[in-house]
């Protein structure tokens, strides 16, 4: 099998890569390379995953020749979109980045799928699609028609389209809703980074919503492992669709939705506190109110994932915490 994992650079697609190739599979990992955050991490993230199994490309997914030539190049069997333009708060100040990356990149991807016959393809969508829902745990059957971010809608835009595609070309899709994924080779913009960071330099960390934030947080190993398996099980119709009740989740077309995240909202306060303890430092917080396109408050129902493919995410956030400030330390020196 020959998959193409897109954002092959990134926090988990380069987790992907390695999971693929450690089981013998050979990868095409693409990626833009932007300056959104440190490049300097995003090769080290590729350094990591060399292998001879592995062929990285240089490419942004909203260039539709380059991706066409790229499908036409290599017997690409399956597909996993995990490039995007990331990050809640950003897409409120640079809004068309997100249009470039996330809508006319992933039309690009999808449209290469369709006519390269693609066995499946697995993408990133988001649990901020649940906006303002307020209903806990989220569950894949809620609606998601009030995001609160662009970030949110356009991930909510790539289920629509990944829908159309399976619904007129029989084309296998699956969307991943993660749930705030943190980890070793993590991205530098989230908050466990931007604590660590701070704690460790004695600066203030800031903190939204006064501290009163809940979070599924997921660890990486686990979202990788959902991936994988998900991209094991290719989706089928479902020939007892119904229509008349509207379960988003699944389709009389070869699509589905799933959850990916612990089914364990912690305190923002208590991950606070787990930082700290890993750290063996106390931290100095600034209390802010809720920032514009924020979730208060966010679980994941993943009974649709265990169902179907047998998997539940389990890394307590104490663990989670201390293997990212292992790597933190040696990665920074510190």
């Amino acid at each position: 099998m020959t998959v193409l994992v897109t954002g092959a650079a990134g926090f988990i697609g380069s987790h992907v890569c390695e999971y693929l190739l450690d089981r013998g599979e050979h990868v095409i990992g693409i990626d833009n390379l932007n300056d959104y955050y440190d490049v300097n991490l995003k090769h080290s993230r590729l350094k990591k995953i060399e292998n001879n199994n592995f062929t990285f490309i240089q490419i942004d997914i909203s260039d539709k020749d380059g991706i066409v030539k790229l499908f036409k190049t290599y017997g690409i069997t399956k597909v996993v979109n995990l490039a995007a333009q990331a990050g809640v708060r950003y897409s409120i100040e640079n809004p068309w980045s997100y249009l470039n990356s996330n809508l006319t990149g992933f039309l690009s991807i999808i449209e290469a799928c369709r006519h390269n016959k693609i066995e499946h393809l697995v993408y990133a969508s988001s649990s901020s699609v649940y906006g303002a829902n307020t209903n806990l745990p989220f569950k894949v059957e809620d609606n998601v028609d009030h995001p609160l971010s662009l970030y949110a809608a356009t991930k909510k835009s790539n289920e629509l389209m990944a829908h159309c595609y399976s619904n007129l070309y029989q084309l296998p899709t699956t969307g991943l809703r993660f749930f705030t994924v943190y980890g070793p080779w993590g991205r530098p913009d989230m908050a466990l980074f931007l604590f660590t960071k701070n704690i460790i330099a004695n600066k203030p960390i800031q903190v939204f919503n006064y501290g009163n934030h809940t979070r599924d947080f997921t660890y990486i190993d686990d979202i990788v492992e959902g991936i994988i398996r998900v991209l094991d099980n290719v989706p089928v119709p479902n020939p007892d669709y119904d229509f008349s009740q509207s379960n988003p989740s699944s389709s009389s077309a070869p699509y589905r939705v799933y959850n990916i995240g612990n089914d364990n909202p912690v305190k923002l306060m208590d991950y606070i506190h787990a930082i700290e303890n890993a750290l063996g430092i106390k931290a100095d917080i600034e209390l802010l109110p809720l920032q514009k396109g924020d979730v208060p408050d966010t679980q994941a129902d993943v009974s649709r994932l265990i169902s179907d493919v047998g998997f539940k995410p389990n890394t307590t956030v104490q663990d989670g915490i201390n293997k990212f400030i292992e790597w933190y330390s040696k990665y920074y020196r510190v």
